[in-house]
């Protein structure tokens, strides 16, 4: 990979759009933002190249033909995968499994969480989807959900870093525990979960701060019974949403960017990802793409397709976001919700995590840590 000194276009910092120049130091870092500032109407029609921050995508499963819980040389793929599409930074998610499984995936993250290879995507940690859910919001979860345990947390956490964790707060002692999982530093996400609004938003007091691919896998909001998807909608600083037009209806996602101010965009892309129509596998289970859509046998949506780039292109073009709403949505929210202060921005001192994009937001290269990815 080819380290950068800088980068030039209409430069998308911290206090809005520069038309300028991003110097870089040796170690990948942003040194400098020097330029004059711009509308973004005008950055959009100058005709100069889009720099933007990376992408950071909290819920990935697989790319490339490639499952995360496969263990061995499959997350290396995905990361690659994903960085072609400018995911600079991710966590990769587990599903629910049994303990040997956790263990064989686990192992195989740990390096890479140490050590990012080249023209890859930095892995920030682990999202532990489950196994801590409940068992009758699987969704497309294999059926191994159990209550939530300190002990297997804190054996996994030790062979590779967990960031994010996804618990149903109404199962057995989970909502009881959410206070000690905060304390030692992980972010809790209520999701996959029948829980009710009183269940969700007492699992906030204790300090769940986010949910998981908001609407899907959760209880639904009614009007006497506002379930999770209420207690997020009323409350939330944070939640996931996927993008892909195909998990939440476009007048869903509105209601939801009015709602939750750190409404975020993952994924949840599965091994399918950048593959032709087929039979993958998600966790124990298979599932088939056909027609963009990724699905168990019995039709029930299984993770998604999509990638990163495209979430933008839906969130400007067909959702009709202004482009700084959309880039912190696909960047600076998650590294918000995460506790990353060095990424998800352009701003002195970050990580030069960079995207190029040209006015039609197609991606035309992509810079991680400061080295440009081959493509």
């Amino acid at each position: 990979m080819h380290t950068m000194k800088n980068l030039q276009g209409n430069i998308l910092s911290s206090t809005g759009f520069v038309h300028g120049t991003l110097q870089l130091d040796a170690a990948g870092r942003i040194q400098a933002i020097e330029g004059k500032p711009l509308s973004e109407e005008q950055a959009r029609d100058n005709g100069e190249a889009l720099l933007l921050p990376g992408f950071i995508d909290a819920h990935v499963h697989g790319g490339a033909g490639h499952d995360i819980m496969e263990g061995g040389e499959a997350a290396l793929h995905v990361t690659r995968l994903h960085a072609q599409h400018g995911t600079t930074s991710l966590l990769a998610t587990t599903m629910t499994a049994p303990q040997a499984d956790l263990d064989l995936a686990f192992a195989a993250l740990a390096p890479l969480c140490r050590e990012r290879p080249d023209h890859a995507a930095r892995i920030l940690g682990v999202h532990l989807e489950g196994p801590y859910i409940s068992e009758s919001r699987l969704g497309a979860q294999p059926p191994f959900a159990r209550p939530a345990n300190l002990e297997e947390i804190a054996r996994l956490h030790a062979i590779a870093p967990i960031r994010l964790i996804t618990l149903a707060p109404e199962v057995a002692d989970n909502q009881n525990l959410i206070a000690n999982l905060c304390a030692q530093g992980f972010r809790v996400q209520l999701g996959h979960s029948s829980g009710s609004y009183e269940q969700g938003l007492a699992a906030m007091r204790c300090g769940a701060t986010g949910f998981t691919h908001l609407f899907n896998a959760m209880s639904p909001l009614q009007h006497r019974a506002p379930g999770m998807v209420g207690a997020a909608l009323a409350h939330a600083p944070y939640a996931e949403i996927i993008p892909d037009l195909l998990h939440v209806h476009p007048g869903a996602i509105h209601a939801a960017l009015r709602a939750i101010p750190g409404l975020y965009c993952v994924t949840d892309s599965t091994a399918a990802t950048g593959m032709p129509d087929g039979q993958y596998t998600l966790g124990r289970h298979a599932v088939f793409k056909c027609q963009g859509g990724v699905r168990l046998a019995d039709g029930t949506l299984a993770g998604s397709t999509l990638t990163m780039d495209q979430a933008l292109r839906n969130l400007v073009q067909t959702l009709g976001l202004t482009l700084t709403d959309a880039s912190a949505r696909v960047s600076t929210h998650a590294a918000n919700h995460l506790g990353v202060k060095d990424r998800g921005r352009l701003a002195v001192g970050a990580w030069a995590d960079v995207v190029r994009l040209d006015r039609d937001l197609q991606l035309q290269a992509v810079v991680i840590e400061g080295q440009a990815l081959a493509r």
